[in-house]
């Protein structure tokens, strides 16, 4: 492993955050575990999104049941541009209702002034793939179908997430292209998990290039998230493994410098712009793959949420880009 010196605020979250989850907890149990974590990390950590002119929350049916988004409006004004966002956790834990998740979703409302619709999609092992990514397919038709209720100008309708939340963003990118669905104008995937093979990820620790420091838990996500491993090379389930990705949605990718999960989203950028796909991507030196919730200790994660918002402003606001 590569020798490197951490900045302060991303050595003192490795020294400080506790590590693993108790193995004797059922699956409802250690997402309530990693919900108070979070919850306590943002509050040491993170920075309180800002207001906005309003928060509501909406029931959506999906195969099986009902699930729910909480939705961010920056004005009253009708007409607005919006933005599905997908929280992260592996595929089996993170919630719209943490901390971290909620001062996001109130920064991208107000930075992009566009109507934010944050989704709490059925999580593994009890709702395996495909049925997150349907959710979430799910609460993007209903968002359109509801656009004139919800103010929402449907025609200006991008997508994003973090993580696992980034790889269900991708495959819903990938069923509106092939799907006939809605179109979308822009994708803005962060530390995106894209190869739930793990090859790349695997390939990337061998090579020595990432120093010594908490990486996420793939091979457990994945194990989760897939009820079967043959499922993983389904481009549904990995993005990067789609044979074609033109006539995606343009896309703004971000990567951090030593995150396992670097390599598969570099990839995937330049895959897409081989495509002719518009594609910008920035990797943050520094950066571990969860230290962009690290707004009131580290400039780099301020940085990290500023470009998040600017991207989606230009994409929603600035013809052409």
């Amino acid at each position: 492993m590569t020798s490197v010196k951490l900045a302060p605020a991303v050595q003192q979250l490795i020294s400080e955050m506790p590590r693993g989850v108790p193995g004797h907890l059922s699956p409802a149990e250690q997402r309530e575990y990693l919900h108070l974590l979070s919850d306590l990390a943002f509050h040491r950590y993170g920075m309180p999104g800002p207001e906005v002119h309003s928060v509501t929350e909406h029931e959506v049916p999906v195969a099986g049941g009902r699930i729910f988004m909480r939705v961010y409006r920056p004005s009253a004004d009708k007409g607005l541009p919006g933005h599905i966002s997908l929280h992260g956790g592996g595929w089996k834990s993170g919630s719209v209702t943490e901390r971290t998740v909620d001062a996001i979703c109130r920064r991208r409302c107000r930075d992009a002034d566009c109507i934010v619709f944050s989704v709490e999609y059925r999580l593994a092992p009890e709702h395996r793939f495909p049925v997150p990514l349907d959710d979430c397919y799910a609460a993007l038709l209903w968002t359109v179908e509801h656009a004139g209720e919800l103010g929402l100008d449907a025609d200006n309708l991008s997508i994003g997430g973090s993580s696992a939340g980034a790889n269900l963003a991708a495959a819903v990118a990938l069923r509106c292209r092939d799907e006939d669905g809605p179109g979308l104008v822009f994708q803005l995937l962060e530390v995106p998990a894209l190869d739930l093979t793990r090859e790349i990820a695997k390939a990337t620790l061998a090579s020595g290039v990432l120093p010594d420091v908490p990486q996420p838990t793939m091979a457990d996500a994945t194990d989760t998230y897939l009820a079967d491993r043959g499922e993983a090379g389904n481009p549904l389930a990995s993005p990067l493994l789609a044979p074609d990705l033109s006539g995606l949605p343009p896309a703004h990718v971000m990567t951090a410098e030593y995150d396992v999960l670097r390599t598969e989203g570099e990839r995937y950028a330049q895959r897409l712009a081989a495509a002719g796909v518009p594609v910008t991507h920035e990797r943050y030196p520094g950066a571990l793959h969860g230290t962009a919730l690290l707004t009131r200790s580290w400039d780099e994660a301020r940085r990290w949420q500023c470009d998040a918002g600017a991207a989606l402003h230009r994409a929603h606001w600035i013809p052409g880009k």
